[in-house]
């Protein structure tokens, strides 16, 4: 297993990336290269303990900013730490994988130019675990493709299901569309096509459409839909917890009694914060793509780093290309 990390993705780059690295290799016990500029990187690994043969550098001169128009930037930063880093994943094909709190475009376009899609997938998907009342709960596509037909979301619920088995360990994930109800002739053209197709799938357990206020209760393991769609769900939930955090803690601040029984409940309140928190998640893998790519938030601290790092472990250690290409194959034979 060899994981790459994009030291100088993110908007606290390459400070809290190096860091995040450096938390990764003393609990996880594994070996990082960062991709990035070496003085900055070196600088930054100065400032940090850690075993110095758990990680290297591998040299890069630019960035691919967030607001680069993606496949050009692919192509014309030959040199840039993504770039750079997709590049080495494609040279050891399936035994590596690489982590980036990047542009989400310059990724999802580098990772198609440069590793390409598996056989028989259509679109990749980008998959978010969220947290639930009792799981995780899986969310794809959440943002790669805006636009998608109805057997793209057939085979996110496809990719969705494999991941959470072999990730999560769950034999048989719940897999549900995203609608406006529950009943089978609710929704869009592209949703009602959406389910005729993932309720003929007999790779997954399909329980048909959930709606947008079931999703926290964890009625679904894995949810579908467009990347548009799911975007939008995604940072409304995260603009939802930090919403009402911040009002909580207003509440409790504001008077004598307040302040008293916040301190009752503090640590109550940092647990409830840490389980909903997406620094908890770190990141979210491109399911689809031959190739490990792990997408972190682009605001990522060390700690969601760190985390990103260990989704990254648990992709490789789940075989997952293997197992989409052997389920896909299946899927395509018997078509």
């Amino acid at each position: 297993m060899h994981i790459f990390v994009d030291a100088m993705g993110g908007d606290f780059a390459p400070r809290e990336i190096v860091k995040g690295c450096a938390d990764a290799v003393n609990e996880y016990q594994v070996h990082l290269t960062l991709i990035g500029s070496e003085s900055a990187i070196i600088n930054e690994l100065s400032l940090v303990k850690y075993p110095k043969e758990a990680i290297d550098i591998l040299p890069s001169k630019s960035v691919i900013g967030f607001n680069e128009e993606p496949m050009k930037a692919i192509r014309e930063k030959q040199d840039s730490s993504i770039v750079i880093g997709l590049d080495a994943v494609n040279r050891d094909e399936e035994d590596s994988v690489l982590v980036s709190a990047g542009s989400t475009g310059a990724l999802l376009a580098g990772g198609l130019f440069k590793l390409g899609r598996i056989k028989g997938i259509k679109r990749p998907a980008l998959a978010t675990p969220l947290p639930t009342k009792d799981h995780v709960t899986l969310l794809l596509d959440s943002g790669a493709n805006a636009d998608c037909k109805a057997e793209y979301l057939q085979q996110f619920g496809i990719l969705g299901s494999i991941y959470y088995q072999n990730v999560f360990n769950v034999a048989f994930p719940k897999v549900g569309l995203l609608n406006i109800g529950t009943e089978e002739e609710k929704g869009s053209s592209l949703v009602k096509k959406a389910y005729q197709l993932l309720s003929e799938t007999k790779s997954i357990n399909f329980i048909g459409n959930i709606e947008s206020r079931d999703i926290m209760n964890g009625d679904a393991d894995v949810i579908v839909t467009d990347g548009f769609t799911g975007n939008i769900l995604l940072k409304q939930l995260e603009g939802l917890s930090s919403f009402l955090l911040n009002g909580l803690k207003q509440a409790i601040l504001s008077s004598t009694r307040g302040k008293i029984g916040g301190a009752l409940i503090k640590k109550d309140l940092q647990s409830f914060k840490k389980e909903f928190s997406s620094d908890e998640v770190g990141g979210a893998p491109f399911l689809g793509i031959r190739g490990g790519l792990i997408k972190a938030h682009g605001s990522s601290n060390a700690y969601a780093i760190k985390n990103a790092i260990k989704q990254a472990i648990a992709y490789m250690d789940g075989d997952i290309i293997s197992k989409i290409e052997n389920t896909i194959n299946i899927e395509m034979q018997s078509k």
